[in-house]
C-alpha cells in the first residue's frame, strides 16, 4: 500500500524527518533514516536525506505503508471536553487576530501548558481549536497578560527567531513589596536550570515607575527568557512581588493574586509594527489604589 502526503503551508519549511515525527507518534529517527535510505520514503519521487527541507506542494510518498508498520505510530487525537467558561474566557481574551497569529490577554490561574495535575491549559484550549496552533512563549500560571499564539508552523518559527534575536520587546509590570535602592538599572543574574542544575545567565532591565506606602510599581524588561526570571530578580532586589507564594516570604500577602502582568509586546513583521498592551486585571489596579499609587498605563 502506498500513502501520499502533499505538503501544505502549515507544514512547509521544515526538515522531512521532523515533519514525519509530527505526523507519526513515537516514530524513531533510525526508522526514518532506514526507510529513506531504502527508498521506502521518497520526496517528489526522489531519494532524499532526513535533513531535506520540504516546501509547499512537495509530495512525500511512503511506499511500504501498511497497518502493521505505520499504524502503531499514528497519532490518536484526544478530544478533551473543555468547560464552556474556559472557551468564553479564551475568546474574550483575544486582543488581536490575523490569519497567521493571535494575541491573548491571559487571565491569572490558568497554565500555559499541561503538566502534573494540570488538565486545562491555554495549550489544550488552542489544540481543540486547531492542531496547527502553537504557543510561541509561556507565562507562569499565576501571571496574567499577553501571550502570542501562532496559527501555523511558519509563524511559530518566525516568532521563535524574533525571541532569539531579541527583536521582540517584552515589558512587564509588577507591584512589589519595598523599594529597590537603585531605581533604574540592569540585573545580571545566574539562575539555576532544572536541567543538570546548570546555571543560565539572565539579563533584566528594571525601572521603578512609582512608589508609596513601602510599595513600588516596577517595569521589567527581560533580555533573556528563564522560568521565574522576573520573580527571582525582584527578590534579589529586596522587593519581592506581591502575591508571590514562592519567593515572597510576607505571609500577610499570600492571599493576593500574583501582581505580575505581561503588559506590552512590541515587534515588527513584514514592515508592520505591532504594539499591543494588556488591560491590567482589576486586582492589580485595585491594589495600586489601596496603596494610593496613581498610575496611568498610557504612559508606558
Amino acid at each position: 500500500m502506498i500513502k501520499i502526503i502533499i505538503i501544505d503551508s502549515n507544514s512547509a519549511d521544515q526538515r522531512i524527518d521532523r515533519f514525519l515525527k509530527r505526523v507519526f507518534n513515537n516514530i524513531s529517527q533510525s526508522f526514518i533514516e532506514k526507510n529513506l535510505r531504502k527508498k521506502n520514503i521518497l520526496l517528489n519521487k526522489q531519494l532524499t536525506k532526513s535533513n531535506q527541507i520540504i516546501k509547499v506542494d512537495d509530495k512525500i510518498t511512503i511506499k511500504n505503508y501498511s497497518k502493521e508498520i505505520y499504524h502503531k505510530f499514528e497519532k490518536k487525537k484526544s478530544v478533551l471536553n473543555i468547560n464552556k467558561s474556559h472557551i468564553v474566557n479564551f475568546k474574550q481574551s483575544i486582543l488581536y487576530e490575523s490569519d497567521f497569529f493571535l494575541i491573548i490577554d491571559k487571565w491569572s490561574g490558568i497554565a500555559s501548558q499541561g503538566g502534573s495535575n494540570i488538565t486545562i491549559s491555554i495549550d489544550t484550549i488552542i489544540k481543540n481549536i486547531s492542531e496547527h496552533y502553537n504557543l510561541v512563549h509561556r507565562l507562569d500560571k499565576e501571571t496574567a497578560g499577553l501571550m502570542i499564539i501562532a496559527k501555523n508552523l511558519q509563524y511559530t518559527r518566525l516568532f521563535g527567531k524574533l525571541f532569539k534575536s531579541q527583536k521582540l520587546k517584552k515589558t512587564y509590570l509588577a507591584i512589589c513589596d519595598g523599594i529597590p535602592k537603585i531605581k533604574e538599572s540592569y540585573v545580571d543574574l545566574n539562575i539555576n536550570s532544572n536541567i543538570n542544575d546548570k546555571a543560565i545567565q539572565t539579563k533584566t532591565f528594571y525601572k521603578v515607575l512609582l512608589y508609596n506606602n513601602k510599595t513600588s510599581l516596577i517595569k521589567f524588561q527581560p533580555q533573556t527568557g528563564k522560568k521565574h526570571q522576573l520573580r527571582i530578580v525582584a527578590k534579589k532586589l529586596g522587593c519581592p512581588i506581591v502575591g508571590d507564594q514562592k519567593y515572597n516570604l510576607n505571609q500577610t500577602k499570600q492571599k493576593e493574586n500574583l501582581k505580575l502582568n505581561a503588559f506590552k509586546l512590541e515587534f515588527e513583521i513584514a514592515d508592520s509594527e505591532f504594539k499591543i498592551t494588556s488591560a491590567l486585571p482589576k486586582d492589580f489596579t485595585n491594589y495600586l489604589k489601596l496603596k494610593n499609587i496613581k498610575f496611568n498605563p498610557t504612559t508606558i
